[in-house]
């Protein structure tokens, strides 16, 4: 699949994806990408969240490929009964580990539990070693689950701006090829 086929959905995480970050740099490159934006960014409520992603996935015209970078991944993952519209794929990039009560702020607990069982597309699933907001263990464990391929990130953080990946070219390459599979 190009690019140019699919309408590609950004999900940002939790407080939105800066200028910087990869998400915004990709939805400016992507003609046929864009945000799915939330009402309330800096106070996620699941419920609100989840109906928004729902609302864009529906309203797609073409085949829905999401790309969701943190707190968007559970978001996602709880809107999948929601989709009435086919969605092609999806590309997570660092979930955290919203059912660990060391997760600050202590409301994001609220998306988790992620729901466990096999998601009903293909999804490719980017951790890191390093990552403050989840283990690779966990994403390891919660992808296994999901039946998505795990890319090991090595120590990258949170793989946003603020760990280095602005601009992140690995990043590009492997959605490219992602993409290219679907």
């Amino acid at each position: 699949m190009k690019a140019s086929e699919a309408e590609i959905l950004i999900i940002p995480g939790y407080t939105n994806s800066g200028p910087d970050h990869w998400q915004s740099r990709w939805e400016q490159k992507l003609s046929s990408a864009r945000r799915v934006e939330q009402a309330e960014w800096s106070k996620p409520v699941l419920e609100d969240w989840v109906e928004r992603v729902a609302a864009e996935v529906n309203a797609s015209e073409k085949p829905v490929v999401l790309v969701a970078h943190s707190l968007g991944i559970p978001t996602a993952i709880h809107a999948i009964p929601k989709f009435e519209k086919k969605v092609a794929g999806a590309f997570f990039v660092a979930p955290p580990e919203v059912d660990n009560p060391k997760i600050r702020p202590k409301h994001l607990m609220t998306f988790g539990p992620y729901p466990r069982a096999p998601l009903p597309f293909p999804t490719l699933t980017i951790a890191s070693r390093n990552d403050p907001f989840g283990s690779y263990d966990h994403a390891d464990d919660v992808a296994n689950a999901w039946g998505s391929l795990l890319i090991d990130a090595g120590e990258a953080g949170h793989i946003n701006a603020e760990s280095g990946h602005g601009p992140w070219p690995e990043g590009t390459m492997v959605f490219a090829q992602f993409l290219g599979r679907l």
